[in-house]
């Protein structure tokens, strides 16, 4: 199966832009071992403050359309991407939204609980509803889900992060994206790095790229939520689901997803001082915002792995920015700090 057999909103206007950063590069100089940077702009695409869940969004609405359903029902972190995107999609796209957010991360403050996402997930229309852990989440929304079908309504449900094989096609999609960017280009990237939460993101450019006869395993990812080996399994796991629906006969082993733990730090939703640096770097350097929770952490794992010379000279990396920009406003005391 092709793309195009699968229902879709476009929400998407164009392909993302590839850009060099010349900037950071001449800051780093040295460091980078000739290295080059790059970096795909997911955080440019118009709907709801921009990030890669809109291309997930593209196939779970087209699916929930195509069923009938009224109403979209998802699960997230109290400052969730996905959550404030879904919201703002089906406002796009005239249906309910309604989100269960759960209390994964210790804090309690202003900022983190009425700031950010949150704050655009009720603008966007959304019906919030708070849950204590991803669990409860997930049962507090089965049951939602019943209850909502008992009084007419055609609910359709997704975990956290949008992250189905369904929503991992908007990801396989990207993968094809790049690789024609890059014959554009005439340039090869040696890796494609991005953060890994849900895990779908790096499922679906691991099976794009399988489909297309790339090698997946130049995809590289930095979990930010689950611990190594989970977020490894889960990746594959995903990826495998995702080749699965197209019913494409492509090789995936193990040993094609990578996926790295070091940059992690106390867990999920708590910055780390590189992720600070990392941001403070792109935006004073490019003029380019990545959010402490994703962003942040795999960017800072880039950095660290071409100062380790994990890369040849004149090699070329290509970082996804993943948006997640509101989740800044949520986060200013750990700038006040640093």
């Amino acid at each position: 199966m092709t793309l195009d057999s699968f229902p879709r909103l476009v929400l998407l206007e164009g392909r993302t832009p590839i850009q060099r950063l010349h900037r950071l590069e001449n800051s780093l100089g040295a460091e980078l071992n000739g290295v080059r940077l790059f970096v795909k702009r997911d955080d440019l695409v118009g709907l709801g403050g921009g990030g890669n869940k809109v291309r997930k969004l593209e196939f779970l609405l087209g699916e929930a359309i195509a069923r009938g359903c009224d109403t979209f029902l998802t699960i997230g972190a109290v400052q969730s991407n996905h959550a404030r995107l879904s919201a703002a999609a089906c406002a796009r796209a005239g249906l309910a939204c309604e989100l269960v957010l759960a209390d994964v991360v210790s804090r309690d403050d202003a900022d983190y609980r009425r700031n950010g996402n949150i704050l655009l997930d009720a603008l966007f229309g959304a019906t919030v509803h708070f849950a204590e852990n991803f669990g409860a989440a997930l049962e507090f929304a089965r049951d939602r889900a019943e209850e909502l079908e008992r009084a007419g309504r055609r609910v359709y449900v997704v975990g956290g992060g949008g992250s189905s094989p369904v929503g991992c096609l908007g990801y396989v999609s990207c993968a094809r994206e790049i690789a024609g960017q890059e014959a554009e280009l005439d340039r090869r990237f040696a890796r494609v790095v991005i953060p890994n939460g849900s895990s779908g993101t790096h499922a679906g450019l691991a099976a794009g790229f399988a489909v297309i006869g790339e090698d997946p395993a130049r995809v590289k990812s930095f979990t930010v939520l689950a611990p190594l080996a989970e977020a490894r399994a889960t990746t594959l796991a995903k990826a495998r689901e995702t080749l699965a629906l197209m019913g494409a006969d492509a090789d995936l082993p193990e040993e094609a997803i990578d996926v790295s733990g070091v940059q992690l730090g106390a867990g999920y939703g708590i910055p780390t001082e590189a992720g600070i640096a990392a941001i403070r770097a792109l935006a004073s350097l490019e003029g380019l915002l990545i959010d402490p929770v994703y962003g942040a952490k795999a960017f800072a794992g880039l950095l660290a792995d071409v100062r380790a010379g994990d890369y040849e000279a004149g090699d070329a990396v290509l970082f996804v920015m993943t948006g997640g920009t509101p989740g800044l406003f949520a986060y200013r005391t750990a700038f006040e700090r640093d």
